[in-house]
């Protein structure tokens, strides 16, 4: 539905609708976060996925793996959580995106550690 604003003669078309970006926050009608921390984790998995090669190289050490993920992907996923109150399930999501990224740093687990009888 399509309603019009009269400001000083002239008019202006304003249409409604259920979620619209402002400097990279996802802001709703009903002001559910639920969408901002799917949107964030979104943006997170992009950001990771044009990493991947660094943080699976061999080449690089852990500590600035570490650093790459603290300084690039982090800010990215956390930008404006300081007004988040997640609930259980979306704090979840973001330690599985979390443990993603641990797990291309660190390597998949004991590979190479199999116990030998």
């Amino acid at each position: 539905m399509k309603e019009s604003i009269t400001i000083e003669g002239l008019i202006k078309i304003v249409r409604k609708v259920s979620t619209i970006q402002i400097f990279g926050t996802a802001l709703t009608k009903q002001n559910s976060i639920q969408e901002e921390i799917k949107s964030r984790l979104k943006s997170g998995n992009a950001c990771c996925h044009s990493v991947q090669n660094i943080l699976s190289s061999g080449w690089l050490s852990k500590n600035i793996k570490i650093t790459i993920y603290r300084t690039i992907i982090l800010p990215v996923v956390l930008y404006g959580c300081k007004t988040w109150s997640p609930s259980l399930r979306e704090e979840h999501k973001l330690m599985v995106l979390e443990n993603k990224v641990l797990k291309r740093i660190f390597g998949r687990g004991n590979r190479g550690l199999e116990k030998t009888t």
